[in-house]
């Protein structure tokens, strides 16, 4: 069976993948997710129909987003687990046409029937694929394809806020809104540029929803130093980004016995005064999500997995992983539940059979925790270090990590910095450089870690009070942001800074397989977007155009 994707960084030749998912996602999981995408596009063409009439239910805006989001680049690789989804999105969809008598859809999306097996779902997803166009509807269906990766993007924020109690019907609304225009064949390029950024705007808002949830809930991130070696006990792994999961975890595993390690995009976990007020959250493990093929069989623990950026297990792994939320792998035990209603016993208990670290090892630190509210705290000295021209400019190096031997590239910049710059980061992007030891100017340190890829609100933030405090637009500050991609996040992200109109971003390591030329010059005209070249070509590129 063949298939086609090119969502992600690492696609196939940079062109797309039909063999195999180089995340490992069978042809079978594509075609389900494909059928999903179609079947969600029936249901927003109904649900925004039924808005005009009454608030849609707001179960239909969770569901619609728990569905986009486990379609996204290393969350649920179970085939199992998409047939259910597609008939609920039906059923749905079904719902609320009930509620519109006379109401008529001829597109076919907002009539399809599902089969009653997986195999027959498989069958019928080889009518809907998403695959490029050629010819005059090429670019178009670019940028259809990069609204709807962003959307992917802003459901999977909008389902981390919701599990924290934040939510807003007009990101659900937008996400109909978005997916019912991709059945509208009488759009236009100039209609898909516009939904394309509005998928940033909108995006910005669940961003701003994750960040109250998060910081409403465990307090805002403090500058804090992390141990990255361990304790001698047993010990539990958790990857992902969800931090509610890790706070049950840690309630339930109080007094057991056993230190919980970070791994990941949950490093910045520990700076949140309420989870690192349990003395048993000790410290990280490991680098990225691209590297557990040979992280997870040497850690003497058990493992979970939140959100996404699951793996293949390798070796062992298969014996002490686990998967909850939308995580999913074929036979990898599952945690059930939403929100606080999860046991994870299973885990704790898998944690005691296993040997745990013999021995303390102390393998120096690292510093995180300077969210908005940190470094707004101090915003007068880093104010005052730019007027002196101790600080003589900004970068913000941040985004998705990955396999390709490229994004050495991101290390190397790091490294060639000068002595005078202050580098923020954010996100997977930042293991390539993490633990270098970069000195402080003045006292403000020359590294600080924003967060995760979602605290990109928090960056914004602090570039926006600078540039008030400076009175001038976030354009004309002496920042430039050298980015990252790998998956859909990241794409929202970047659209997220598009429609703030940010300019001259450089973006790696390569650029989307899913943008035409005519649409990268869309993007190069309007906000001078451009590749990266090597580390010194773009650094005397943008500190000569500093000065």
């Amino acid at each position: 069976m063949e298939m086609f994707c090119y969502q992600c960084e690492q696609t196939a030749k940079g062109q797309g993948c039909t063999v195999l998912g180089v995340c490992g996602k069978a042809p079978q999981i594509a075609a389900l997710q494909d059928l999903l995408t179609y079947s969600l596009k029936g249901l927003a063409l109904v649900a925004v129909q039924a808005g005009k009439q009454a608030p849609v239910d707001r179960a239909v805006g969770r569901f619609t987003a728990e569905a986009l989001f486990s379609t996204l680049t290393n969350v649920d690789f179970d085939p199992e687990r998409f047939p259910p989804m597609i008939t609920k999105a039906v059923d749905l969809r079904e719902d609320l046409k009930a509620k519109l008598p006379g109401a008529t859809f001829t597109q076919e999306a907002a009539n399809f029937q599902p089969g009653e097996s997986l195999e027959t779902m498989v069958e019928q997803a080889k009518a809907h694929p998403l695959a490029p166009a050629e010819g005059e509807r090429a670019d178009i269906i670019a940028l259809q394809h990069t609204t709807l990766f962003g959307l992917r993007g802003l459901a999977a924020y909008a389902d981390h806020a919701a599990i924290l109690g934040q939510e807003d019907d007009s990101v659900y609304a937008f996400l109909y809104e978005a997916l019912a225009a991709m059945e509208d064949d009488s759009l236009g390029l100039n209609d898909w540029v516009g939904l394309a950024l509005k998928c940033g705007e909108v995006n910005l808002k669940a961003m701003e929803l994750l960040d109250a949830g998060n910081t409403g809930t465990y307090g805002h991130p403090e500058p804090t130093v992390v141990p990255l070696g361990h304790k001698a006990g047993k010990a539990i792994l958790v990857s992902g980004h969800d931090l509610m999961d890790l706070e049950l975890l840690l309630e339930q595993s109080k007094g057991k016995g056993l230190y919980v390690y970070t791994h990941g995009e949950m490093l910045p976990a520990l700076a949140y005064p309420k989870l690192k007020a349990h003395e048993h959250f000790y410290g990280h493990y490991g680098t990225a999500w691209q590297n557990q093929g040979k992280e997870f069989p040497a850690f003497p623990g058990a493992i979970l997995m939140t959100t996404n950026c699951i793996q293949k297990p390798k070796g062992d792994t298969g014996d002490k992983i686990f998967t909850t939320g939308l995580v999913g792998w074929p036979g990898v035990p599952h945690i059930p539940g939403v929100g606080r209603g999860k046991d994870f016993s299973p885990v704790i208990d898998k944690a005691l059979e296993l040997p745990g670290f013999p021995t303390d090892q102390d393998n120096g630190s690292v510093m995180c925790g300077f969210g908005r509210n940190a470094v707004l705290g101090v915003a007068d000295k880093v104010i005052e270090a730019v007027k002196s021209g101790a600080i003589k400019h900004f970068f913000l190096v941040a985004g998705c990590d990955g396999a390709k031997p490229g994004r050495n590239y991101y290390t190397e910049f790091v490294e060639k910095t000068p002595a005078d710059t202050v580098v923020l980061t954010l996100a997977c992007g930042k293991f390539r450089f993490f633990d270098q030891q970069l000195g402080d100017i003045g006292g403000i340190p020359r590294l600080l870690d924003v967060g995760q890829c979602n605290d990109a609100y928090s960056a914004v933030q602090i570039a926006v009070a600078l540039a008030g405090a400076f009175g001038v637009g976030v354009n004309d500050l002496p920042l430039s942001m050298v980015l990252s991609w790998y998956e859909q996040k990241a794409c929202a992200i970047l659209l997220s800074l598009l429609h703030l109109g940010i300019k001259d971003i450089r973006l790696g390591p390569s650029l989307p397989a899913f943008i035409t030329p005519n649409v990268l010059q869309v993007l190069v005209d309007n906000f001078n977007i451009m590749p990266i070249t090597t580390p010194d070509e773009d650094l005397k590129a943008i500190l000569g155009e500093a000065a």
